[in-house]
Protein backbone atom coordinates (compact mmCIF):
# COMPACT_ATOMS: atom_id res chain seq x y z
CA UNK A 1 0.00 0.00 0.00
CA UNK A 2 2.83 2.46 0.41
CA UNK A 3 4.18 2.08 -2.86
CA UNK A 4 1.16 2.75 -4.38
CA UNK A 5 0.57 5.43 -2.37
CA UNK A 6 4.29 6.84 -3.65
CA UNK A 7 3.38 6.38 -7.18
CA UNK A 8 -0.05 8.14 -6.79
CA UNK A 9 1.41 11.21 -5.14
CA UNK A 10 4.41 11.47 -7.58
CA UNK A 11 1.88 11.53 -9.77
CA UNK A 12 -0.86 13.39 -8.76
CA UNK A 13 2.21 15.84 -8.23
CA UNK A 14 3.14 16.05 -11.65
CA UNK A 15 -0.26 16.40 -12.61
CA UNK A 16 -1.73 18.78 -10.74
CA UNK A 17 0.66 20.76 -8.68
CA UNK A 18 -0.14 21.99 -5.48
CA UNK A 19 -1.12 25.45 -5.31
CA UNK A 20 -1.11 26.58 -2.21
CA UNK A 21 2.08 25.26 -0.18
CA UNK A 22 3.13 28.21 0.47
CA UNK A 23 0.39 29.10 2.43
CA UNK A 24 0.97 25.73 4.28
CA UNK A 25 4.68 26.98 5.14
CA UNK A 26 3.55 30.15 6.30
CA UNK A 27 0.86 28.90 8.35
CA UNK A 28 3.85 26.43 9.60
CA UNK A 29 6.02 29.30 10.02
CA UNK A 30 3.99 31.20 12.08
CA UNK A 31 3.34 28.03 14.44
CA UNK A 32 7.12 27.52 15.16
CA UNK A 33 8.10 31.54 15.60
CA UNK A 34 5.72 31.41 17.98
CA UNK A 35 7.19 28.39 19.38
CA UNK A 36 10.52 30.02 19.49
CA UNK A 37 9.22 33.32 20.89
CA UNK A 38 7.47 31.23 24.24
CA UNK A 39 10.46 29.23 24.49
CA UNK A 40 13.69 30.10 23.40
CA UNK A 41 15.58 31.09 26.65
CA UNK A 42 18.80 30.28 25.06
CA UNK A 43 19.50 26.93 26.50
CA UNK A 44 19.42 23.64 24.36
CA UNK A 45 16.92 22.19 26.61
CA UNK A 46 14.33 24.59 25.88
CA UNK A 47 15.44 23.69 21.98
CA UNK A 48 14.62 20.29 22.23
CA UNK A 49 11.31 20.83 24.14
CA UNK A 50 10.05 23.39 21.54
CA UNK A 51 11.31 20.63 19.32
CA UNK A 52 9.48 18.03 20.85
CA UNK A 53 6.24 20.11 20.61
CA UNK A 54 6.75 20.94 17.02
CA UNK A 55 7.52 17.98 15.24
CA UNK A 56 6.57 15.03 17.45
CA UNK A 57 2.86 16.11 18.08
CA UNK A 58 2.07 16.21 14.13
CA UNK A 59 4.10 13.24 13.91
CA UNK A 60 2.15 11.02 16.85
CA UNK A 61 -0.98 12.74 15.60
CA UNK A 62 -0.76 11.53 11.78
CA UNK A 63 0.65 7.93 13.21
CA UNK A 64 -2.52 7.88 15.64
CA UNK A 65 -4.98 9.02 12.86
CA UNK A 66 -3.44 6.39 10.32
CA UNK A 67 -4.01 3.58 12.74
CA UNK A 68 -7.90 4.21 13.54
CA UNK A 69 -8.23 4.73 9.60
CA UNK A 70 -6.59 1.34 9.27
CA UNK A 71 -8.37 -0.09 11.53
CA UNK A 72 -11.97 1.36 10.11
CA UNK A 73 -10.84 1.26 6.51
CA UNK A 74 -7.18 0.45 4.33
CA UNK A 75 -8.84 2.80 1.46
CA UNK A 76 -9.17 5.46 3.59
CA UNK A 77 -5.39 5.11 4.99
CA UNK A 78 -4.19 4.78 1.80
CA UNK A 79 -5.99 8.29 0.24
CA UNK A 80 -4.27 9.82 4.07
CA UNK A 81 -0.89 8.33 2.50
CA UNK A 82 -1.24 9.86 -0.47
CA UNK A 83 -2.73 13.53 0.45
CA UNK A 84 0.43 13.48 3.23
CA UNK A 85 2.92 12.65 0.41
CA UNK A 86 1.31 14.90 -1.67
CA UNK A 87 1.93 17.71 0.78
CA UNK A 88 5.57 16.60 1.59
CA UNK A 89 7.54 15.85 -1.21
CA UNK A 90 7.80 16.71 -4.89
CA UNK A 91 10.41 18.03 -7.77
CA UNK A 92 7.99 20.24 -8.49
CA UNK A 93 8.75 22.29 -5.36
CA UNK A 94 12.11 23.30 -6.34
CA UNK A 95 11.95 22.60 -10.04
CA UNK A 96 10.47 25.90 -11.54
CA UNK A 97 13.28 27.45 -10.79
CA UNK A 98 15.99 25.01 -12.13
CA UNK A 99 13.73 24.51 -15.09
CA UNK A 100 14.05 28.23 -15.56
CA UNK A 101 17.28 28.58 -15.10
CA UNK A 102 17.84 25.63 -17.81
CA UNK A 103 15.54 27.57 -20.02
CA UNK A 104 17.55 30.66 -19.77
CA UNK A 105 20.97 29.34 -20.29
CA UNK A 106 20.06 28.10 -23.39
CA UNK A 107 18.46 31.29 -24.69
CA UNK A 108 21.62 32.53 -23.82
CA UNK A 109 20.10 34.96 -21.03
CA UNK A 110 22.65 34.65 -18.48
CA UNK A 111 20.94 37.59 -16.49
CA UNK A 112 17.93 35.99 -15.73
CA UNK A 113 19.65 32.57 -14.99
CA UNK A 114 21.12 34.54 -12.77
CA UNK A 115 17.99 36.41 -11.32
CA UNK A 116 16.28 32.94 -10.66
CA UNK A 117 19.50 31.32 -9.25
CA UNK A 118 19.43 34.59 -6.94
CA UNK A 119 15.70 33.91 -5.74
CA UNK A 120 16.51 30.38 -5.05
CA UNK A 121 19.45 30.52 -2.88
CA UNK A 122 18.05 33.46 -1.62
CA UNK A 123 20.90 35.54 -2.19
CA UNK A 124 22.56 38.66 -4.54
CA UNK A 125 23.90 36.57 -7.66
CA UNK A 126 24.71 39.80 -10.26
CA UNK A 127 28.27 38.53 -9.84
CA UNK A 128 27.84 35.00 -10.84
CA UNK A 129 29.66 34.14 -14.22
CA UNK A 130 27.74 31.83 -16.72
CA UNK A 131 29.79 28.66 -15.20
CA UNK A 132 29.23 29.27 -11.41
CA UNK A 133 25.69 29.89 -12.40
CA UNK A 134 24.90 26.57 -14.32
CA UNK A 135 27.42 24.43 -11.06
CA UNK A 136 24.89 25.90 -8.45
CA UNK A 137 22.23 25.29 -9.86
CA UNK A 138 23.39 21.59 -10.08
CA UNK A 139 24.08 21.60 -6.65
CA UNK A 140 20.96 22.88 -5.58
CA UNK A 141 18.86 20.14 -7.38
CA UNK A 142 21.05 17.56 -6.00
CA UNK A 143 20.52 18.71 -2.08
CA UNK A 144 16.65 19.71 -3.07
CA UNK A 145 16.10 16.31 -4.77
CA UNK A 146 17.22 14.71 -1.59
CA UNK A 147 15.18 16.75 0.89
CA UNK A 148 12.29 17.27 -0.86
CA UNK A 149 12.01 13.65 -2.55
CA UNK A 150 14.72 10.74 -1.41
CA UNK A 151 14.54 11.17 2.25
CA UNK A 152 10.77 11.66 2.38
CA UNK A 153 10.50 8.50 0.67
CA UNK A 154 13.17 6.62 2.66
CA UNK A 155 11.86 7.69 6.08
CA UNK A 156 7.77 7.11 4.63
CA UNK A 157 8.82 3.60 3.80
CA UNK A 158 10.55 3.04 7.45
CA UNK A 159 7.73 4.52 9.67
CA UNK A 160 4.10 3.71 10.23
CA UNK A 161 2.01 5.82 7.77
CA UNK A 162 2.54 9.19 6.92
CA UNK A 163 4.18 9.82 9.69
CA UNK A 164 7.62 9.03 8.59
CA UNK A 165 7.35 11.20 5.50
CA UNK A 166 5.85 14.39 8.53
CA UNK A 167 8.95 13.50 10.40
CA UNK A 168 11.26 13.89 7.85
CA UNK A 169 10.01 17.31 5.85
CA UNK A 170 9.71 19.02 9.90
CA UNK A 171 13.08 18.06 10.52
CA UNK A 172 14.36 19.82 7.53
CA UNK A 173 11.47 22.85 8.24
CA UNK A 174 13.30 23.23 11.98
CA UNK A 175 16.50 23.07 10.95
CA UNK A 176 16.01 25.59 8.56
CA UNK A 177 14.35 28.28 11.10
CA UNK A 178 16.30 27.50 13.96
CA UNK A 179 18.99 25.65 12.93
CA UNK A 180 21.00 29.34 13.17
CA UNK A 181 19.34 30.30 16.35
CA UNK A 182 22.57 29.19 18.45
CA UNK A 183 21.89 26.77 21.75
CA UNK A 184 18.28 26.95 21.17
CA UNK A 185 18.66 25.37 17.58
CA UNK A 186 21.22 22.54 18.56
CA UNK A 187 18.69 19.46 18.77
CA UNK A 188 16.91 21.03 15.21
CA UNK A 189 20.14 20.81 13.60
CA UNK A 190 21.27 17.59 15.48
CA UNK A 191 18.00 15.88 14.70
CA UNK A 192 18.27 16.82 10.98
CA UNK A 193 22.02 15.11 10.51
CA UNK A 194 20.45 12.84 12.26
CA UNK A 195 17.89 11.43 10.15
CA UNK A 196 19.80 12.82 7.12
CA UNK A 197 23.15 10.03 7.77
CA UNK A 198 21.12 6.62 6.47
CA UNK A 199 18.77 8.44 4.19
CA UNK A 200 21.54 10.64 2.15
CA UNK A 201 23.88 7.41 1.97
CA UNK A 202 21.17 5.54 0.08
CA UNK A 203 20.02 8.45 -1.82
CA UNK A 204 24.03 8.81 -3.00
CA UNK A 205 24.25 4.99 -3.78
CA UNK A 206 21.08 6.02 -6.40
CA UNK A 207 23.30 8.16 -8.01
CA UNK A 208 26.34 6.06 -8.37
CA UNK A 209 23.99 3.17 -9.71
CA UNK A 210 22.41 5.39 -11.96
CA UNK A 211 25.47 7.25 -13.53
CA UNK A 212 28.96 6.52 -13.72
CA UNK A 213 29.50 4.21 -10.63
CA UNK A 214 33.56 4.32 -10.20
CA UNK A 215 34.07 8.09 -10.00
CA UNK A 216 30.76 8.53 -7.93
CA UNK A 217 32.07 6.26 -5.55
CA UNK A 218 35.71 7.58 -5.44
CA UNK A 219 34.32 11.05 -5.08
CA UNK A 220 32.22 9.27 -2.29
CA UNK A 221 35.30 8.39 -0.15
CA UNK A 222 37.98 11.02 -0.89
CA UNK A 223 35.99 14.14 -1.49
CA UNK A 224 32.86 14.27 0.55
CA UNK A 225 34.64 14.52 4.09
CA UNK A 226 36.13 18.08 3.29
CA UNK A 227 32.67 19.55 2.50
CA UNK A 228 31.47 21.24 5.43
CA UNK A 229 28.38 19.53 5.96
CA UNK A 230 29.07 16.14 5.51
CA UNK A 231 25.69 14.74 4.63
CA UNK A 232 25.89 17.49 1.88
CA UNK A 233 29.44 16.40 0.97
CA UNK A 234 28.28 13.03 0.35
CA UNK A 235 25.25 14.07 -1.85
CA UNK A 236 27.60 16.26 -3.79
CA UNK A 237 30.81 14.62 -4.62
CA UNK A 238 28.59 11.63 -5.42
CA UNK A 239 26.51 13.50 -7.65
CA UNK A 240 29.44 15.10 -8.92
CA UNK A 241 31.65 12.04 -9.94
CA UNK A 242 28.57 10.37 -11.23
CA UNK A 243 27.68 13.13 -13.65
CA UNK A 244 31.47 13.69 -14.62
CA UNK A 245 31.07 17.25 -13.32
CA UNK A 246 33.11 19.32 -11.12
CA UNK A 247 31.06 21.13 -8.55
CA UNK A 248 32.26 22.98 -5.39
CA UNK A 249 35.46 25.15 -5.84
CA UNK A 250 35.59 29.09 -4.90
CA UNK A 251 32.64 31.15 -5.59
CA UNK A 252 33.51 34.65 -6.60
CA UNK A 253 31.27 36.59 -3.92
CA UNK A 254 30.45 40.18 -3.56
CA UNK A 255 33.02 40.79 -0.46
CA UNK A 256 35.63 38.30 -1.87
CA UNK A 257 36.44 34.98 -2.82
CA UNK A 258 34.43 32.07 -0.86
CA UNK A 259 36.91 29.18 -0.47
CA UNK A 260 35.04 25.94 -1.31
CA UNK A 261 36.72 22.51 -1.68
CA UNK A 262 36.22 20.63 -5.21
CA UNK A 263 34.05 18.07 -6.11
CA UNK A 264 33.96 16.06 -8.69
CA UNK A 265 35.92 14.98 -11.79
CA UNK A 266 35.65 15.79 -15.21
CA UNK A 267 34.35 18.90 -16.70
CA UNK A 268 33.76 22.06 -15.40
CA UNK A 269 29.64 22.53 -15.64
CA UNK A 270 28.22 23.59 -18.46
CA UNK A 271 24.80 23.44 -19.88
CA UNK A 272 24.67 19.71 -21.05
CA UNK A 273 25.20 18.50 -17.30
CA UNK A 274 21.59 20.58 -16.11
CA UNK A 275 20.03 17.97 -19.37
CA UNK A 276 21.81 15.11 -17.49
CA UNK A 277 21.33 16.47 -13.62
CA UNK A 278 17.51 15.81 -14.68
CA UNK A 279 18.01 12.41 -16.22
CA UNK A 280 20.56 10.87 -13.37
CA UNK A 281 17.58 12.58 -10.58
CA UNK A 282 14.50 10.56 -12.44
CA UNK A 283 16.85 7.59 -12.92
CA UNK A 284 17.71 7.52 -9.54
CA UNK A 285 13.86 7.96 -8.51
CA UNK A 286 13.24 5.21 -9.79
CA UNK A 287 15.93 2.57 -8.53
CA UNK A 288 14.78 3.84 -5.21
CA UNK A 289 11.10 3.15 -5.74
CA UNK A 290 12.35 -0.12 -6.95
CA UNK A 291 14.33 -0.76 -3.84
CA UNK A 292 11.40 0.73 -1.17
CA UNK A 293 9.18 -1.38 -3.16
CA UNK A 294 11.33 -4.81 -2.43
CA UNK A 295 11.42 -3.41 1.13
CA UNK A 296 8.14 -3.04 1.76
CA UNK A 297 7.31 -6.17 0.01
CA UNK A 298 9.82 -7.95 2.34
CA UNK A 299 8.11 -6.54 5.28
CA UNK A 300 5.00 -8.34 5.07
CA UNK A 301 6.69 -11.61 5.24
Amino acid sequence: MGIIAIVAALLLEQWRPLGNRKAVASALAGWVDWLEHTFNAGEARHGAIAWIIAALAPVLAAAALYAALLWVSPLAALLLNIACLYLTLGFRQFSHFFTGIQAAIRDGDVGRARELLGNWRGEVAAQRSREEVIRLAVEEAIVASHRHVFGVLFWFVLLPGPSGAILYRMACFLDRRWGGKGEFGRCALRVRALLDWPAVRLTAAAFAVVGDFEDAIYCWRTQAGAWPDPNQGVLLATGAGALGVRLGMPLNELEGLQVRPDLGLGEAADAPHLDSTVGMLWRALVILVFLLAIVSLARLF
